[in-house]
């Protein structure tokens, strides 16, 4: 079946327009999917120059919730027991640098790791903090601003048969998407790979296509052709305007046996798979290594389910040890294979959670203080950036915001954080309104 909606024209409160993401179904009998077009479009170029860059990738581990610091990267064992929780530090291989016991593996790859314990702000709400955190720039819930992986794309566009952002096994979702593309449009929108640990796990967009008998490739015609025409009939639609480009460049990557290898992750070796864990997360992160080794710039994995307000310490210790286990196999793989010093890689968060463990045995949520974490790309390691104060609470020292960090990503690869892009409807929209790179990682 083939559907083609549009939502209402829907206002910002500036009075500014945008037309809500293009959805089109049944494109299956193509061997495409217009999503994938769409992100596919090498860039218009805004004007201005990129200065030089210490990364040629980066991925971006998103724990999607609210990940507690206290009980991870910020403990505090001197706290009232109300306070500090169960868990006890563990020394790291990053001189004076702890953190929490149910991360062992983690903690014998901190000296690569520049451990930022002061990231802060605000809210308390899930989608107004988490399109804060991956775009930088503070707006509603409804996430007006691109994504960090969004602008990336925009900037350097489609280089071969990969797309330049890509999500693993998909954005962050709470009510609704997040970490989208906002006015730079669809075509900068991620491709989602979902679970790469499922069962014979295939890319369908870049699958082998099948032999095509005349009946089914005379269908086939007859839907590019419905599309093609009614791409001529939205006059104005920055979605459609590019069209033919996007179905050169989707066929390319479908056609791709460049494509098909950097997802199949079931090449790797049976003890390569094992050393990530063989769980969604493990398996997110050993592809988000396979991407970037490819040339993708912008990965974004996704670990959702940190949102603890009740028995906290149950979720903990049967979710940590999996991101322990895939996150310090990412980073010791991309270290061994020499590709830590080209690829960023960002661990955070939403917001960290209440200092103070709640009546239901879990923490709440908490925007002034959070940890993040960053290596790579000339980062570093085995240092600390920023404290909270005796009981978590409040950042004490170099408070680090969402625009700090983005300001820190978008240096990183080269992208001037406050260059002015153009909405569709024309206006500059700076990609960053506050904030600066955070000096202290390279120092």
């Amino acid at each position: 079946m083939f559907d083609i909606s549009f939502g209402p024209r829907q206002t910002r409160c500036d009075g500014a327009s945008r037309r809500d993401f293009l959805r089109v179904g049944g494109l299956s009998a193509l061997g495409l999917t217009l999503p994938q077009l769409l992100r596919a479009e090498e860039p218009l170029r805004s004007g201005g120059k990129k200065s030089a860059a210490r990364a040629k990738s980066v991925i971006l581990v998103f724990m999607s919730g609210g990940l507690s610091h206290a009980d991870s990267f910020d403990l505090k064992p001197d706290a009232p027991e109300e306070i500090r929780g169960k868990y006890s530090p563990i020394d790291t291989a990053a001189a004076g640098v702890r953190i929490g016991e149910l991360l062992t593996k983690t903690a014998k790859v901190m000296d690569k790791v520049a451990l930022i314990r002061s990231a802060t702000h605000n809210i308390d709400h899930h989608e107004t903090a988490t399109n804060w955190m991956l775009s930088g720039h503070f707006g509603p819930a409804a996430g007006d601003y691109p994504a960090m992986g969004a602008v990336v794309a925009h900037e350097y566009g489609f280089t071969g048969s990969l797309p330049p952002y890509v999500a693993v096994p998909q954005n962050p979702s709470l009510v609704g998407e997040l970490g989208r593309s906002a006015y730079l449009g669809g075509r900068y929108e991620s491709f989602k790979t979902g679970d790469p640990n499922a069962p014979n796990f295939e890319v369908p967009d870049v699958a082998s296509m099948e032999p095509l008998d005349a009946k089914r490739a005379n269908r086939r015609q007859t839907l590019l052709e419905a599309v093609d025409g009614f791409a001529k009939k939205v006059e104005g639609n920055d979605q459609l305007a590019t069209y033919d480009e996007l179905h050169r460049r989707a066929a390319a990557m479908t056609l791709s046996g460049e494509a098909r290898s950097a997802f199949a992750v079931g090449q790797e070796p049976e003890r390569v798979r094992e050393r990530y864990g063989r769980t969604t997360f493990g398996q997110s992160c050993l592809l988000a290594r396979r991407l970037v080794e490819r040339g993708v710039r912008f990965v974004t994995i996704n670990s959702a389910g940190w949102d603890h307000h009740q028995q906290i310490s149950n979720s903990l210790e049967q979710m940590l040890p999996d991101i322990d286990r895939g996150y310090s196999a990412l980073i010791e793989d991309l270290s061994g294979r020499g590709l830590l010093g080209e690829t960023l890689v960002l661990l955070m968060t939403e917001f960290g959670r209440t200092p103070r463990i709640n009546s239901m045995g879990g923490r709440d949520h908490w925007g002034p203080a959070s940890s993040v974490l960053m290596a790579g790309a000339g980062v570093r390691g085995g240092q600390v950036i920023g404290a909270t104060d005796k009981h978590g609470a409040y950042v004490v020292q170099r408070p680090v915001s969402p625009g700090d960090i983005a300001c820190s990503v978008f240096e990183a690869v080269g992208v001037d954080p406050h260059k002015r892009l153009v909405a569709p409807d024309g206006r500059p929209m700076e990609i960053i309104d506050q904030g600066n790179a955070i000096r202290e990682l390279y120092g």
